[in-house]
């Protein structure tokens, strides 16, 4: 019985000794920042330049892209002169029919809105880029577009921050 007992002690030691000469770097957010080396990002805001405009969208998009990094990071968002850059436009924002029903008629219909970044990190030019992300959201054809807009322009936000923030500092 006391074999069985040291053999305990002895992994349960090795074990330890494991866990305390290994570091893992890990973060819950997803982000991949060295704090050391970049302390602040300057995010411009991004105006619609959409054919079909909704008046709340910029807004909307703006606040919640700086409010996604403000949340995710330990970044300063500064005015000018940030270690990372993000700035653009919304270019597209249009409608269009997804599904037909059996009667000919359009029975679905796609929101999507796209958005043209450009990134540039002051500290490491090589991860710079210009790139557009594009989110869609669906509704019921029976729905007019002024009941679900402003519900489905904020997932659509909220799905096109994600990706601007994995490509920008998550780098996946």
């Amino acid at each position: 019985m006391q074999k069985k007992s040291n053999h305990i002690w002895v992994i349960a030691g090795f074990a330890l000794a494991v866990l305390v000469s290994c570091s893992v770097k890990y973060s819950l957010n997803g982000a991949s920042i060295d704090y050391s080396i970049t302390k602040t990002i300057e995010i411009k805001d991004f105006p619609n330049r959409a054919s079909y405009v909704w008046g709340p969208m910029a807004n909307m998009f703006n606040d919640e892209l700086k409010d996604h990094y403000a949340r995710q990071t330990k970044l300063d968002l500064v005015r000018r002169n940030g270690d990372l850059k993000v700035d653009g436009e919304i270019t597209r924002y249009e409608q269009h029919n997804k599904a037909v029903s059996a009667e000919g008629y359009s029975a679905q219909t796609e929101l999507q809105m796209t958005v043209n970044v450009r990134f540039t990190n002051n500290k490491n030019h090589t991860q710079d880029f210009e790139q557009q992300f594009t989110a869609t959201s669906t509704y019921e054809t029976t729905q007019s577009l002024n009941s679900v807009q402003e519900e489905l322009v904020t997932q659509m936000v909220k799905d096109i921050c994600d990706q601007i923030f994995n490509a920008t500092v998550a780098n996946w």
